[in-house]
């Protein structure tokens, strides 16, 4: 059995000379600041038209469906009640409709 031809791999005298070329070409990459994960979820939710509870930090809850949002507010639409329009920072928590972890 003959040995396997193997390339060694050697840093560059540019990167043995000055160590902060080294430093960079290893440096991890910051993750983005968004997700876009809050996007998803509203979208599915206006798509499937779920009937979700939206908890306040003053401890009112709101039943309804949420027609749109951006990036400060909903718009809930209500069945027997005005449709309101409210801000996400108002909002504590929220939860699908019966669903039993909320």
């Amino acid at each position: 059995m003959e040995p396997a031809n193997r390339k060694l791999i050697r840093p560059s005298m540019n990167e043995v000379k000055d160590p902060k070329v080294r430093k960079d070409a290893v440096k991890k990459q910051i993750p983005p600041d968004q997700t876009n994960a809050e996007n998803f979820y509203y979208i599915k939710q206006m798509q499937s038209k779920t009937p979700m509870v939206i908890v306040l930090k003053d401890g009112e809850t709101l039943d309804g469906v949420i027609e749109w949002y951006d990036k400060g507010c909903l718009k809930v639409n209500r069945e027997g009640a005005p449709n309101l329009l409210i801000f996400k920072s108002n909002i504590k928590y929220m939860y699908k409709q019966g669903d039993p972890g909320g």
